[in-house]
């Protein structure tokens, strides 16, 4: 109770201080074209006089719009605003006490070419100091795609052979959805994404410094994935409908609907996904003497057939009370249906790589998700410069998993033993957080509250056949309860003065769990509970030192929590040879990072960052005395992470914009677990986006991405991946449909290689997917 306490006398502290703010001024910003056309995506940068320092900088919406809030009305300003294919503008004197809007007319460039039309639209990729927004929709080669297919391809962001997400190197990413958390695991997390399409999404924003007001999970930053979600008036909807084929085929078809008026902002969207993919997985592991000579060998070849349903579904409205109250729910819902038919052989063999035995394995996987959640938001503004946010999400998640597996030697009198699982679980997620902001003598002040509560219940039933006669096998069987608590308040202020910008954060979090594995004929009923609370501070600041230059310095400390799955000592089996297993005793990691970040002309940023993790997440394999490999993972000891990284955002031609992103990290791990374990690595990650715009509303883009040799866990290392993408658009019914073609994957190099260490064993792996595939929409 006394924790309950502290949250709320730090609130309305808070609020207390912020009550008093006094008024600010806003001013709304209309760029167009000498036709009267909205200018979507232009670079609006507000400057103060006289000493041209520079305030703030926005880009426009679709509408070709945007706002500058708490600006002082004593002051003196003027904008710059530049855009693709169109000359750079300076405006004149602007006095926000005299002046609620302006609007700013934008002439092409001098130098574009003739029979063009500009029709200015959003940049695939936005680059600003500590964040980078990416515009899904402005990406050809990105219809038909999942979001995680189009993830994989944004600066800066990686996907290992299980679905894990890192940023710049870092394992450890906060993936939110409108800015609120999933409460997933990785494994749920990358079955989502890969079933959510990407017609779904409007940008993505990734940012590696975050403010106070994000939750403090993810060491390496977050991944804000924002829907879709109309501001034009009227009843309006869009379709798209789109087919690739691979290896197999696979759908991917959305339909939109929005109604708006003055009051009411009335929002749906369903999406349909099919999809049909293999994967294949070759591993040849290698045993060794105590002495360090060949034991044997394991060869596994397998390979994997899905398919995939999903359905998905957003709706919800948004009712203005009044000029300055909004209240507004949204409702969501998914099922999925996924199943695969695994084939496995484990081939063992001597020294020689002569034959000792064969065993063949055949199986079945069958997931089942039902998802429903609820959101209900209020919005009230006191004033241009005081705001309060409430909202309370309610979330369920039932998942249904059933797998069958055979295992049958190849030999004379060889034997077939099978199992099957019924793996059910069910997710509770209650979430509420209230938000307050103001300003106070130029100083704009934000505060919150949140606080979570999520259930799970989680069961695995394994049953053994013996002579034909399925029993029930408690020795792989396993119920396990967890609940956890989250409550966190924190604190920001935000400033500009002279040519210096500072924000500076505190958020509170404190945590605490209950698990339970429940007994049986062969295990123990047995429970663990922990609680822990801790302080992350942010900082950033921003030097303008011209119109070409500014210098940024941001530090943060973050956390990792271990999901529950990763704490239930369940065994979960992946073939005859190779297990994986939770581990209760596994605690959370946490992370300083710093980073200072040099920026020219807006368009060039070159940053360099170093973090340090403690109590490092890392996956651990120990090797029974059968031959039996088990994946856990644990804290291992700490991490430390050179960062350099360079971007751009150029346009080389008015029908040509490049953006790209190159990022080196040295890596230096250290670590016990049976053994002190250390590790360094320097690996290197590239990703380019061409887009192309020419006559008669065709466009194109080549982009891809690259990753040089690389490690995240100290026990294994991955080889250089990467692949290519094309993609060409044609704009047709007067620019009110398009239709979209591209190939992703052209020369089939998306594959995922490497080595695993273990204590007395070494395994090779090679994982290829249907990568390849050319679409349509």
């Amino acid at each position: 109770m006394g924790m309950h306490k502290t949250f709320w006398v730090l609130f309305f502290c808070f609020a207390t201080a912020v009550a008093k703010a006094q008024e600010a001024a806003t001013l709304r910003v209309t760029v167009t074209n000498p036709r009267q056309e909205p200018v979507a995506g232009a670079t609006v940068e507000l400057r103060k006089l006289p000493d041209s320092g520079l305030v703030k900088v926005q880009m426009t919406d679709t509408a070709g719009t945007l706002v500058f809030e708490n600006l002082l009305k004593e002051q003196t300003y003027f904008c710059r605003v530049s855009s693709t294919g169109f000359a750079p503008f300076t405006s004149t004197t602007l006095s926000p006490a005299d002046q609620k809007s302006t609007a700013f007319v934008l002439e092409p460039a001098s130098g574009a070419m003739t029979g063009i039309t500009v029709t200015a639209r959003k940049p695939f990729i936005e680059l600003k100091p500590g964040k980078t927004v990416v515009n899904v929709e402005a990406g050809i080669t990105n219809a038909g795609v999942t979001a995680m297919e189009a993830l994989e391809k944004m600066p800066g962001i990686t996907v290992d052979k299980d679905g894990n997400l890192s940023l710049k190197g870092k394992s450890g990413v906060l993936v939110m959805i409108d800015g609120k958390q999933t409460y997933l695991d990785p494994s749920q997390l990358a079955t989502m994404l890969n079933g959510m399409s990407a017609t779904q999404i409007e940008l993505v924003e990734i940012m590696n410094q975050p403010p106070a007001g994000y939750d403090a999970a993810g060491n390496a930053g977050v991944i804000n994935i924002r829907l879709k979600k109309s501001r034009q008036r009227g009843f309006n909807g869009a379709v798209t409908l789109g087919y690739a084929q691979g290896a197999y085929p696979k759908t991917n078809n959305n339909l939109q609907l929005a109604y708006r008026t003055d009051k009411w902002n009335i929002f749906g969207n369903y999406t349909v996904n099919v999809n049909r993919s293999f994967s294949r997985i070759y591993a040849l592991r290698t045993y060794f003497n105590p002495s360090g000579s060949v034991a044997s060998l394991l060869e596994q070849p397998s390979y994997f057939k899905g398919t995939g349903n999903t359905h998905n579904l957003r709706a919800g409205a948004d009712y203005s009370l009044s000029s300055k109250t909004t209240l507004g729910f949204t409702l969501t819902g998914l099922s999925l249906e996924r199943g695969s038919f695994i084939t496995n052989e484990a081939l063992w063999m001597n020294p020689q790589k002569q034959r000792d035995s064969l065993i063949r394995t055949s199986g079945e996987n069958t997931t089942g998700w039902k998802n429903a959640g609820g959101n209900l938001n209020f919005k009230h503004s006191f004033s241009a410069t005081r705001e309060l946010t409430a909202d309370v999400d309610l979330i369920g998640y039932r998942m249904r998993g059933d797998q069958l597996f055979e295992n049958r030697l190849v030999a004379p009198g060889g034997y077939v033993e099978a199992t099957r699982a019924d793996l059910p679980s069910d997710i509770r997620i209650l979430s509420a957080k209230t938000d307050y902001s103001s300003q106070w003598k130029g100083v704009r002040l934000q505060t919150g509250v949140k606080a979570s509560h999520i259930t799970t219940d989680n069961l695995a039933y394994y049953e053994s056949n013996e002579g034909g006669v399925w029993k029930q096998d408690d020795g792989k069987s396993n119920h396990f309860l967890y609940t956890e608590r989250i409550q966190a308040a924190y604190g920001n202020a935000e400033t500009n003065t002279g040519r210096w910008s500072l924000q500076g954060g505190l958020r509170f979090e404190a945590t605490s769990y209950d698990a339970r594995q429940l007994g049986n004929s062969r295990q123990k009923d047995s429970s663990f509970s922990r609680s822990y609370s801790s302080l992350f501070p942010t900082v950033l600041t921003t030097f303008e030192a011209d119109s070409n230059h500014s210098i940024s310095f941001a530090a943060g400390r973050r956390i990792d929590r271990p999901g529950f799955q990763k704490l239930n000592p369940f065994v979960f089996i992946i073939n005859k040879y190779t297990y994986q297993q939770g581990n209760p005793y596994y605690r959370p990691q946490y992370t300083w990072n710093t980073e200072i970040s040099h920026v020219y002309k807006n368009k060039f940023i070159t940053s360099f960052g170093y973090s340090l993790t403690t109590d490092y997440f890392s996956q651990i394999f120990p090797v029974s005395g059968n031959g039996l490999v088990i994946y856990t993972e644990g804290n291992l000891g700490k991490l430390q992470q050179y960062t350099l990284s360079v971007s751009a955002q150029v346009s080389p031609a008015p029908w040509w914009s490049f953006s790209a992103q190159a990022t080196g990290v040295h890596k230096e791990m250290e670590g016990v677990i049976d053994r002190q374990l250390q590790a360094s690595i320097n690996q290197f990650e590239l990703n380019m986006n061409h887009q192309f715009r020419f006559k008669k509303g065709w466009s194109g883009e080549i982009s891809g991405f690259y990753t040089s040799r690389s490690q995240s866990d100290i026990q294994e290392i991955v080889d250089p991946a990467g692949q290519l993408a094309v993609g060409i658009a044609k704009a047709v019914w007067q620019n009110r449909g398009t239709i979209k073609l591209g190939v992703r994957d052209i020369f089939y190099t998306q594959w995922m290689k490497g080595n695993t260490y273990f204590p007395n064993a070494t395994e090779y792996f090679k994982l290829t997917r249907d990568t390849r595939v050319a679409q349509v929409s």
